[in-house]
């Protein structure tokens, strides 16, 4: 047996007035499709904005339906609508705000186990890192430099 050691490294923001100004705008963005999420069974709502390198701005928000395994989450409403609209283009940052309508999210919230995996899906197409930069409704932002920074152990085409 050896012992395997699997790091990431995050960067810490204390509020988004410091992150640079394209992404501050891309967190707009994310507010913005957030605040327009259909969460009426959880009462948490997120948004995802996804920055194109074709300067196209891609959003989306969750999406719930009373058979709860038929919604979609924010991020892969935003990144399946970018590879369907845009499939050339590739994608340079993504960022995400979740609020809760039962209480305050002041810390990051990061994307669920299913969006990680449909987002490495596009950092291994692309061959190209994806920073991820997520909040809660008000306070911190992290940030990844990579999906893979989230999920490290990637499952992907080569284990097929």
């Amino acid at each position: 047996m050896k012992p395997l050691k699997v790091t990431s490294n995050f960067e810490v923001y204390d509020a988004v007035e410091e992150l640079p100004e394209t992404i501050q705008d891309l967190m707009k963005e994310a507010v913005l499709a957030r605040d327009n999420a259909y969460a009426p069974y959880s009462q948490f709502k997120v948004g995802a904005a996804l920055a194109l390198d074709n300067q196209e701005v891609v959003t989306g928000s969750n999406q719930e339906n009373a058979s709860y395994p038929s919604g979609l989450c924010a991020e892969r409403t935003a990144i399946y609508y970018a590879g369907a609209r845009y499939p050339e283009a590739q994608i340079q940052n993504i960022a995400i705000s979740a609020k809760s309508m039962k209480h305050k999210v002041d810390a990051p919230v990061p994307p669920c186990g299913a969006c990680r995996q449909a987002l490495v899906e596009y950092e291994v197409k692309q061959k190209a890192e994806i920073a991820v930069y997520f909040m809660g409704e008000s306070g911190k932002v992290m940030k990844a430099n990579s999906i893979k920074d989230l999920l490290p152990l990637i499952f992907d085409n080569s284990a097929l």
